[in-house]
């Protein structure tokens, strides 16, 4: 499929609105201009009526946007979020990123977890399902934990994806020809681990040395994606701690475990802050629809 620009979905704060869904699009993955006046696409009128943390992905049955039940700005609290936050998932669905139906809310989180923080979503081949993973507090922890879908309306048993030492959020899955990079905060140090496996199996993942991330603390939200128009690879983290907002950083060897951290003058994430989403290719008639249904800033 020849690709023309990108899709970014995301929310932007604990403001009134702020967390629903924002769209905005790029050509180049660096530059970006958001749709709908910076104002959001989809909005969350189920379980705490408010949507975190969207995630897209593109199946062969259509697209997909997950993401978290919460809305911190009706004032509960993050640690009412933590511990007994919803359980459920929210999900978007669509044939052509501008028509669709939703949310459904589905409960995929564990008995005793916390809130379903942050869930995303990668194809296995070897199951021919997809993988769903999100964050939850058990046993005053935070993991990750997920389940497989072929419709994103029925799942399987919730299982344990990624524990640590440590607590453990925010996951994010590319897969290369060579298997799947995962890049996750961890959320006691604050900064992203990553770690490699040439299948989604939890015991086959082993951990990639990255003096780049090791190094980059006050982030979280790692988001990755190839670039359509030339070699590498693009990760951005939300650098939360400073409020700056999101920082991209590029490789052109995923393997090797370093990144170079862009310049201000390299990139521009539009006019709304971003926080915490995810980032899809599109081709250019469906660059162009979003346009003509949003309009572009």
């Amino acid at each position: 499929m020849a690709y023309a620009g990108y899709l970014f979905a995301h929310f932007t704060g604990e403001q009134r609105d702020g967390e629903q869904i924002y769209f905005s699009l790029s050509r180049d993955g660096l530059h970006w201009r958001d749709l709908n006046g910076g104002q959001p696409v989809l909005r969350s009128d189920v379980g705490e009526k408010g949507a975190r943390d969207p995630f897209l992905i593109r199946t062969p049955g259509g697209f997909y946007l997950i993401a978290t039940d919460l809305r911190i700005e009706a004032g509960k609290g993050w640690e009412t979020a933590q511990y007994e936050g919803s359980r459920d998932m929210l999900v978007w669905k669509s044939e052509d990123l501008v028509n669709w139906q939703g949310p459904e809310a589905h409960t995929i989180g564990v008995e005793g977890a916390g809130c379903v923080w942050a869930p995303e979503a990668v194809y296995d081949e070897e199951k021919e399902a997809v993988l769903v993973f999100w964050a939850s507090m058990v046993d005053r922890k935070q993991k990750i934990y997920a389940a497989y879908t072929k419709d994103f309306d029925s799942f399987t048993e919730p299982f344990v994806f990624l524990e640590k030492d440590n607590h453990v959020i925010d996951s994010t899955i590319i897969r290369t020809k060579e298997g799947y990079y995962r890049y996750t905060k961890d959320e006691t140090v604050k900064a992203i681990c990553v770690d490699f496996s040439e299948t989604l199996k939890p015991e086959d993942f082993k951990a990639v040395s990255s003096a780049t991330l090791d190094g980059l603390y006050g982030v979280e939200g790692p988001e990755i994606f190839s670039f359509h128009d030339r070699k590498g690879w693009c990760l951005i983290v939300d650098r939360f701690a400073s409020g700056k907002g999101y920082l991209p950083l590029v490789t052109e060897d995923l393997a090797g475990g370093e990144f170079r951290i862009l310049d201000d003058s390299e990139f521009d994430m539009g006019g709304t802050r971003k926080r915490h989403g995810g980032i899809i290719p599109v081709t250019e008639e469906e660059y162009q629809l979003l346009i003509n249904k949003y309009t572009i800033e």
